[in-house]
């Protein structure tokens, strides 16, 4: 019945999770959920706002642009020079989406024919690669190891594959694993790219999310690096707008056209009372981020604290609401993943749904308070891992 594209698809990883809850919540179980990284703060004020005042407003009503609202991708170009320093010019090199999903799951119609190579990190966000899947694309690849501060290792991509190679997705702060890249990593990518003939597509959807004072770069802080590639903002974490769905990509302006001509011919432009509300977002003060900054890392500190206190070796993450710890001896990640949700009602994402090379390790997202974090670790400490 189904297209083999669709037979070839495992179950999407967070649905999945979902069912698996869905079953425990449905026993009386108290689950705390540290699975599905949505914030479980709310939008800021302001931005609420906003967006009421311009949904009553009848001419929010119509049909939204393609590309999205020109003042949106002004604010958007705007918030990029007093965020990342660098240039953007809105009318050309700015691209309004419904969400970065959309934009990461349609790029790869834009650029990919059937049978071409696009270069997927693993472990990822899963539509990295399911995006190519649905492009007919071939994905190649790149694990992220810890030994290599799970940055892709370039050299190790064989010669052949690298020259049928169309596309490169990258994400940094990373999702699933909490790393973060340098300009040095960018500016190999950037000659690896020109080398290659490849468009590059950086997910920057967690660059705001920082503590201890780190500041993400932009992939388009390298020299050279608007000539092969565009980057892709997110305003759901940034400021608790995930249910808004709302984005932009900012880059090479043949690769915002490409992405534009797929957008146009397929989806439609978000509501304009949306890109109100993003431009309040984008232009008001950041304090409302910094503010959202610190209760994270609060729970980090708490989760951090726990997990080191039954033993497993973690990290504190310089950026990202997630924590990547490897799972304890004797189990793989769906196993102890399980193990947490059955025994102590803890949801936690196995590291194996994000790849091949997330086996060993699993993600906590910090979306409890402090107190049910310490709640949680109260249950682990009690399993005696």
């Amino acid at each position: 019945m189904y297209a083999d594209r669709i037979n070839s698809l495992p179950p999407y990883l967070f649905a999945t999770i979902d069912a698996a809850k869905t079953k425990i919540v449905a026993k009386g179980v108290d689950v705390i959920d540290l699975g599905v990284g949505d914030p479980d703060q709310p939008t800021p004020v302001h931005v609420v706002e906003s967006m009421c005042d311009a949904v009553r407003d009848p001419k929010t009503h119509s049909y939204p642009s393609y590309t999205g609202m020109f003042e949106f991708r002004e604010a958007a170009a705007n918030w990029c020079k007093t965020s990342k320093g660098i240039d953007i010019d809105p009318a050309s090199e700015t691209l309004t989406m419904i969400g970065s999903k959309e934009g990461v799951a349609h790029i790869p119609l834009a650029f990919i024919n059937p049978g071409d190579v696009a270069l997927i990190p693993d472990p990822a966000y899963p539509v990295y690669k399911i995006g190519t899947q649905f492009a007919g694309g071939v994905p190649h690849i790149m694990p992220l190891l810890e030994e290599n501060n799970f940055l892709p290792d370039l050299d190790a991509i064989p010669g052949d594959v690298a020259a049928k190679a169309k596309l490169m997705f990258l994400n940094y702060p990373n999702n699933p694993t909490s790393a973060t890249a340098g300009l040095k990593f960018f500016e190999e990518v950037v000659d690896f790219a020109r080398e290659n003939d490849v468009v590059v597509v950086h997910d920057n959807a967690y660059c705001e999310m920082v503590f201890d004072g780190y500041k993400a770069p932009s992939f388009l802080n390298v020299d050279g690096a608007m000539d092969v590639g565009i980057e892709l903002y997110s305003l759901s974490k940034t400021y608790n707008m995930t249910g808004w769905r709302l984005a932009f990509a900012v880059g090479n302006r043949d690769i915002i056209s490409g992405a534009g001509k797929v957008k146009s011919n397929i989806d439609s432009g978000a509501f304009d009372a949306i890109q109100i509300a993003g431009i309040t977002a984008l232009s008001s003060s950041q304090q409302c981020v910094a503010d959202i900054n610190t209760i994270y890392a609060g729970r980090r500190d708490a989760l951090l604290k726990g997990l080191n206190a039954i033993g497993l070796d973690v990290k504190p993450p310089k950026a990202t609401f997630y924590i990547w710890a490897p799972v304890p001896a004797g189990y793989d990640s769906m196993g102890f993943s399980k193990f947490l949700l059955e025994d102590v009602g803890i949801v936690a994402t196995p590291g194996v749904g994000f790849g091949d090379y997330g086996e060993g390790y699993i993600r906590f997202a910090l979306t409890q308070s402090v107190g049910r974090i310490n709640e949680a670790v109260e249950r682990m400490e009690k399993l005696k891992i």
